[in-house]
């Protein structure tokens, strides 16, 4: 069951076209990835699913009802967790998500309030300042006063930006279990590792979708492959690949060239090596990654 429809969405800011005539359907108790660079229309296109923007055209439907329309209805039943930590700093964790509770009129939250303490580890925090808190504990406090009213949406913008990678990846075992409980997740993110994780994601750029279906799905429906490389000296195979209409890709002491002709390109590229005394170590025909895929299809 479709619980999110987005119809030809079209937003604009003056001369820049912050959204393109985008479509998409997201399912019931599924975690939909927004995947896109900074200024792909990632947020945008959020805010105007969260009622917080109205689109110039185009209709998004929540629970088969127009956000226009039916603005205050919907967001009773949504959690939103903006980029920046916008909590109030000089409350604690206890009375952060009391003032949420207040805001969306749940009256006996304190048994749901102990439950997401528990949920998010914070419990042994909650007397402490919300300006006290780590990058990390603010982001699982944010989720958790998000989710004080038991929404049946949760809309996550870039949650784990500037996070560290110990809090990163508690933050997505908290998400894990709200999908086992049924909740809906849209996210938008910049990192292509966390898209991955995703049931289906929408590849954005330039406030267009490039791509969109399950991660597996969007990486075979390119038909390329990946030839990986090591070689020395480093620095000096990337500018003679370069110069030779290679187009590499460096990941530390890897090179990467995106191919849909690997066995061939591959012999073209082993001798180009050999013609100018580099030294190869490695060499190996990979399938692609979702960032070889995004940069392919951006280039294409």
């Amino acid at each position: 069951m479709n619980i999110i429809g987005i119809h030809n969405l079209i937003k604009n800011y003056g001369e820049v076209k912050a959204v393109r005539d985008i479509s998409f359907d997201i399912n019931e108790g599924e975690m939909f990835g927004f995947v896109g660079p900074d200024g792909a229309g990632k947020t945008t296109t959020l805010r105007i699913m969260c009622g917080l923007i109205n689109p110039d055209s185009g209709i998004v439907s929540l629970f088969e009802k127009d956000i226009t329309k039916e603005r205050k209805n919907i967001q009773s039943q949504i959690g939103y967790l903006s980029q920046k930590f916008s909590l109030y700093g000089d409350l604690s964790v206890d009375e952060n998500i009391e003032f949420f509770a207040d805001i969306h009129n749940v009256r006996d939250y304190k048994k749901r309030r102990d439950e997401l303490l528990d949920f998010t580890k914070l419990k042994p925090f909650r007397d402490r300042l919300a300006d006290k808190l780590s990058g990390g504990m603010k982001q699982k406090l944010a989720l958790a006063c998000s989710l004080i009213h038991q929404p049946k949406i949760l809309f996550l913008d870039e949650p784990t930006t500037g996070v560290d990678p110990v809090s990163r990846r508690d933050f997505w075992k908290i998400l894990s279990n709200l999908l086992k409980e049924g909740i809906t997740i849209f996210m938008t993110t910049p990192y292509l590792d966390e898209a991955e994780r995703c049931n289906r994601i929408a590849l954005m750029n330039n406030g267009k979708i490039i791509a969109l279906d399950t991660p597996a799905k969007v990486k075979e429906s390119t038909g390329i492959k990946v030839i990986e490389l090591v070689v020395s000296p480093l620095q000096k195979a990337i500018k003679i690949l370069n110069e030779n209409s290679w187009q590499v890709q460096s990941f530390g002491d890897r090179l990467q060239i995106i191919t849909q002709s690997p066995e061939n390109d591959l012999n073209k590229i082993l001798d180009l090596l050999k013609q100018n005394n580099l030294e190869l170590i490695d060499n190996r025909i990979i399938s692609p990654s979702l960032e070889n895929v995004f940069i392919h299809l951006i280039k294409k």
